[in-house]
This record gives C-alpha cells, sequence and structure tokens, in this order.
C-alpha cells in the first residue's frame, strides 16, 4: 500500500520555524521526486517545493524562496521541508505528493498524496 505521510506541522510564532516530514512507503523512493504544496482557506492549492530523488534537483517557489529548504534522506525514505521565518500568510494545510521526475508545477500530475498537516502561523 501506497503511503505517504506528513508531520511536523503546529502552531508557531511569525519569525519562527518548522521543520515537515513526509515519510513515504509502497513504491520505489529513489524513483520518484516529491513535491510540497500548501492550501490555504478558500485558496487554491499551490506548488512550494520539490525534490527529485533520483537526481537530486530540487525546485522552491517563489512562496519560499529565501526561507525555505527542502530535503530528502534516501535511507529513510524521507523528505523534510524546512521551513524559517514563517509569516502569518504562510498559514496553511501543506501536503506532499509523488511523481516521476522531473519536478512539475502540474498539481493534477501528481500520483500520490498525503493527508496534509496544518501550519499555522500567529501574528
Amino acid at each position: 500500500e501506497v503511503q505517504l505521510v506528513e508531520s511536523g506541522g503546529g502552531l508557531v510564532q511569525a519569525g519562527g520555524s518548522l521543520r515537515l516530514s513526509c515519510a513515504a512507503s509502497g513504491f520505489t523512493f529513489d524513483d520518484y521526486a516529491i513535491g510540497w504544496f500548501r492550501q490555504a482557506p478558500g485558496k487554491e492549492r499551490e506548488g512550494v517545493s520539490c525534490i527529485s530523488n533520483s537526481d537530486g534537483t530540487t525546485f522552491l517557489s517563489h512562496v519560499g524562496k529565501g526561507r525555505f529548504t527542502v530535503s530528502s534522506d534516501i535511507a529513510k525514505n524521507t523528505v523534510y521541508l524546512q521551513m524559517n521565518s514563517l509569516k502569518p500568510e504562510d498559514t496553511a494545510v501543506y501536503y506532499c505528493a509523488a511523481i516521476i521526475p522531473p519536478c512539475i508545477s502540474t498539481i493534477g500530475l501528481y500520483e500520490y498524496w498525503g493527508q496534509g498537516t496544518q501550519v499555522t502561523v500567529s501574528s
């Protein structure tokens, strides 16, 4: 059974940090790219970052440049999203999703999805 399980969300004050984890199982992790997405209430889901486990290529969208870092631990089948200098507008449910590389922005083409983890940033 394919599973993507996000964790690490929570409530943090503006300027704080969180590290989200996405633990994968049930598919060949090394062959996939893992993307991070977020969806705030009343807004469309948007891409945050992506890392290709096949070659280590990373991508950060404008929402996280300069503040977020994506990394992958192949041995643990886990991808991390380190989020620093958080802002209230970062409040959203954060999802990870898997796709055969390369990383792309078309959300509908991601094959597997996690259930999401809530991130709330207070001002």
